[in-house]
């Protein structure tokens, strides 16, 4: 145990280094998701978060959409606490039972025009929990889903395409 531990010190780790974010690319996404959505709505759009059974994976990608990097709300976008305040329900993790009901309400309680967004595998068709006696099936089996943005967990630059995608879907 010794002898590993003052190797670690004297070695480089195995990893290698990540590769260099594309500034130019994603201010141009960025960009391009501002203005569809004041074409689109006028305003800002309002986000509601749902974690109907996930991992966590995916949360943490979409958490990543706040941080100093990519920065959300310098585009317009918010996240809300309320799907009364809602545009978009993000819909993580495969629908399990105890969360079925859960998601319908929050569905019914969020004002017409709205779009849910299924985000990652799980949230797709239920992904490596699908099989399991707990789960319900995947976002579309419960509720009218939008847009599916694929992934294990999907990116931050995912999201940020998905979101776009969206608006420029929308009528």
């Amino acid at each position: 145990m010794r002898r590993a531990l003052f190797e670690s010190f004297t070695r480089r780790p195995l990893t290698e280094p990540p590769p260099a974010p594309d500034a130019a690319g994603l201010a141009e996404l960025a960009q391009s998701v501002n203005r569809a959505a004041r074409a689109k709505l006028g305003r800002s759009l309002s986000i509601r978060q749902v974690d109907a059974g996930s991992c966590n994976g995916c949360e943490l990608e979409i958490h990543a959409l706040n941080n100093a990097f990519y920065d959300l709300e310098r585009f317009g976008f918010h996240f809300v606490a309320s799907p009364r305040h809602a545009d978009v329900l993000m819909v993580t993790g495969p629908v399990t039972k105890n969360m079925r009901e859960a998601l319908l309400r929050t569905y019914n309680a969020t004002p017409d025009p709205k779009w849910v967004i299924a985000v990652g595998g799980c949230a797709a068709d239920g992904g490596l929990f699908a099989a399991s006696y707990a789960v319900t099936g995947g976002v579309k089996d419960v509720v009218p889903v939008d847009l599916t943005i694929p992934g294990c967990p999907p990116s931050p630059t995912a999201l940020l395409a998905g979101l776009l995608a969206l608006l420029q879907k929308a009528a």
